[in-house]
């Protein structure tokens, strides 16, 4: 588990590197906190990542990482439990634009996206019946409003050919900062 972390840190480093010597415009740090939804114990995480804009074709694919814990939602006073970290990669599709805030010369565009992401989990005193290692794949529309979005969608929770998957529920509030002044959210 530490050589891949480890190993994912490394990456986005290098990437973040040599992004400040290519045409930064296009590059962007993602930020956010992740939750599943439900019942029991679910995951609620932070998660920082690396973002490649694209001028064509889909919006941006991220590379992130996620570093939370399980909490349990049965309880009045909520309790945690173990931790959990997960590597994801994602592609965005371009916003379906609804409408724009502020003035003319300071428009924020409003709009609706899809996101596809891939993760896999790493966890230590998992409450899942998923077991202490396991992947996701997420169908997660959300509404962007400039740099931010909030999203709402399904996760299948993956682990191993025998096990049935688990659909869960997913919440997460990202957000955008450009690597350049000049470039405007998309």
């Amino acid at each position: 588990m530490r050589l891949s972390l480890a190993g994912f840190v490394v990456a986005v480093g290098a990437s973040t590197l040599t992004a400040q010597t290519r045409d930064s415009s296009s590059r962007a740090i993602s930020f956010g906190y992740f939750a599943t939804l439900g019942a029991n114990w679910q995951i609620e995480a932070v998660e920082i990542g690396y973002v490649f804009r694209r001028a064509r074709g889909l919006a941006a694919i991220s590379l992130a990482g996620r570093m939370g814990q399980f909490i349990d939602q049965t309880n009045y006073l909520s309790r945690s439990r173990g931790t959990v970290f997960a590597g994801t990669v994602s592609v965005r599709t371009r916003m379906l634009p609804i409408g724009e805030l502020g003035d003319e010369e300071h428009v924020t565009p409003m709009g609706f996206d899809l996101t596809i992401e891939a993760a896999g989990y790493v966890a230590n005193g998992s409450p899942f019946w998923q077991g202490s290692r396991w992947g996701a794949v997420s169908l997660l529309p959300s509404l962007r409003i400039g740099p931010g979005a909030l999203t709402v969608g399904p996760t299948l929770f993956l682990a191993g050919l025998k096990q049935k998957p688990a659909m869960r529920g997913v919440l997460a509030l990202r957000g955008e900062a450009s690597l350049s002044r000049r470039s405007k959210a998309r």
